[in-house]
């Protein structure tokens, strides 16, 4: 596995585990104990970071029943968990982010938090940059690591930057598909030393050899939250006819290099600069799931190395 640093001393697998299916949008959640046990395979394979959030089901506890059972003989530098707060526009008073902070640090059993990535939904209410700025006295304080940010756009980027606020990473959607990254957000990164961490690499799984000439899905094919999400990306993007086209030309592109669909698709995205992981969500816990999904990593550790 090969690593990427945000800021000054966080280093993070380039192949981060996404929890987001662990929020109860997926379909049945595993037990603790299943949860906990598929973590340590994932660490087994060197993927050493989880990305979470606070309203990601029972994720930060789950990443808190891990940290007491397996971090007990490693530094906590060894295992990364990147969470993030999601809050809704209102008073961000230093009390308010605080509680916040406190809630993850209580739930995931820790004193610092590696990195809270930090969403706002209403860019017309300014107080996001009140609630940053609070986060970034905690980050002086030590109660987190790194400060980050969640679909934040390039011009709030720099408002936010140009506050001084020290952000090391935003996590924006990135895909051959959705390439929208590419018009400033990475340029802007790159020159701030800002991590881009890409989720949606995959669009939830149909960027792969699976998809490569079968119909439309219907409906009722569409059973998670992340079909349903990245079905409707498809079809704003072009529809899937197109998009049966871009999948042939990532599988020709693969057999030319004698890998499949899913590493072009992933090394497209890992060779962008600025680029410092990529976000694959996995079915923690689920027998039935988990074989598939080491697999897929043993082979997207592979698209890194190439």
């Amino acid at each position: 596995m090969q690593y990427s640093k945000l800021g000054e001393d966080l280093t993070i697998s380039k192949l981060v585990t996404g929890m987001w299916q662990l929020s109860g949008a997926h379909g049945y959640i595993p037990s603790t104990s299943s949860v906990v046990t598929a973590m340590k395979c994932y660490t087994d394979y060197g993927v050493t970071t989880f990305d979470l959030a606070d309203h990601y089901g029972d994720a930060e506890i789950y990443v808190g029943e891990f940290r007491k059972e397996v971090g007990k003989g490693f530094s906590d530098s060894h295992f990364q968990f990147l969470t993030k707060w999601v809050p809704r526009p209102g008073l961000m008073s230093k009390r308010v982010v605080e509680d916040a902070v406190d809630r993850s640090l209580k739930r995931m059993q820790c004193d610092r938090l590696d990195l809270l990535q930090f969403h706002w939904w209403d860019y017309s209410d300014k107080r996001y940059l009140d609630a940053l700025g609070h986060l970034q006295e905690l980050v002086d304080q030590g109660k987190i690591r790194c400060l980050g940010l969640t679909n934040f756009d390039t011009e709030h980027l720099q408002t936010i930057v140009g506050q001084g606020i020290r952000i090391c990473s935003n996590q924006v959607q990135f895909s051959v598909l959705d390439q929208r990254p590419l018009v400033e957000m990475v340029d802007y990164c790159h020159h701030h030393g800002i991590g881009v961490l890409a989720y949606g690499t995959l669009c939830g799984g149909f960027i792969s050899e699976k998809y490569v000439g079968l119909p439309e899905p219907s409906r009722r094919a569409l059973d998670t939250a992340s079909l349903a999400k990245y079905y409707q990306m498809i079809r704003v993007w072009g529809g899937w006819g197109l998009f049966q086209e871009l999948l042939f030309v990532l599988k020709e592109i693969g057999e030319k290099y004698g890998v499949n669909v899913s590493q072009v698709a992933m090394r497209f995205v890992l060779e962008q600069r600025a680029v410092a992981g990529i976000l694959v969500g996995a079915r923690l816990g689920l027998s039935d799931h988990l074989n598939d999904n080491l697999n897929l990593r043993t082979k997207l550790m592979t698209c890194i190395e190439l």
